[in-house]
């Protein structure tokens, strides 16, 4: 499995964001280098999974062997479950982590790990919704069954949420569908990279025609071809030509 660069873990809601489709993640965070996630394919319903989290936290932490001890960075593992991991009293987002089971002091602070269940999440009218993290999960729960109306609602609370939906949609395109959305996105490449190149031509130009003016006005004052060239970055034929 390839890992993806992250740059930064600020919330919950990009961790949520990059694990679109995937039930897992585990994303290490720190500072401004890059960071490492990892997204297991399978369902996190079946028995045993709590210990393989474990095992893919882990195995995140260990990629980074090759770093000085100081420099290794703090693994979150998140994962978006279709089942039930835990009792009832725990919530439907909990965090756990490694505590002291004496003080409950959190020392070893480079693991933690996040389970969202999706069964313990009770609300199912978009008007429920209060935050960007109930929006993505009542996403995950309920995408398939969500009305053009309360997609307008979300979308304007939180447009990203939007593009998740958009993308889910495409999996009931056809095939000519497909082939047309496709179409026209490298219409609109192309139609940005033509304009990008008009307007970088337009800038050397501009750049050109500021350069000849500088030129005559130094040739007006007398100064020295080789001067010229050497300020201007002009062939000494081009200055000779002005000068003509």
């Amino acid at each position: 499995m390839k890992d993806k660069p992250v740059l930064e873990k600020k919330n919950l809601d990009k961790g949520l964001k990059r694990s679109v489709g995937k039930p897992a993640c585990c994303v290490s965070k720190g500072g401004g280098s890059s960071n490492t996630a990892s997204l297991p394919d399978q369902l996190a319903r079946d028995k045993g999974f709590e210990k393989r989290a474990q095992l893919y936290a882990a195995k995140a932490y260990s990629r980074q062997a090759d770093k000085n001890y100081i420099n290794l960075k703090k693994v979150f593992f998140i994962a978006i479950s279709n089942g039930m991991l835990f009792p009832e009293e725990v919530e439907y987002i909990s965090t756990h982590n490694i505590r002291d089971i004496k003080t409950n002091g959190h020392y070893l602070k480079d693991f933690q790990f996040v389970f969202i269940e999706l069964p313990k999440f009770s609300k199912s009218r978009v008007e429920e919704l209060e935050s960007t993290i109930e929006r993505w999960c009542f996403f995950f729960k309920h995408a398939e069954e969500t009305t053009d109306e309360d997609l307008k609602k979300i979308a304007e609370e939180s447009p990203i949420i939007k593009l998740a939906y958009d993308e889910l949609d495409k999996f009931h395109w056809s095939e000519k569908d497909l082939l047309a959305y496709e179409e026209r996105v490298m219409d609109l490449q192309k139609e940005e990279a033509i304009l990008e190149y008009r307007l970088d031509l337009a800038e050397e130009k501009g750049v050109r025609k500021g350069k000849i003016e500088v030129v005559k006005a130094m040739l007006a004052n007398n100064v020295d071809v080789n001067t010229i060239v050497k300020f201007t970055g002009l062939s000494m034929s081009e200055i000779k030509e002005l000068q003509n």
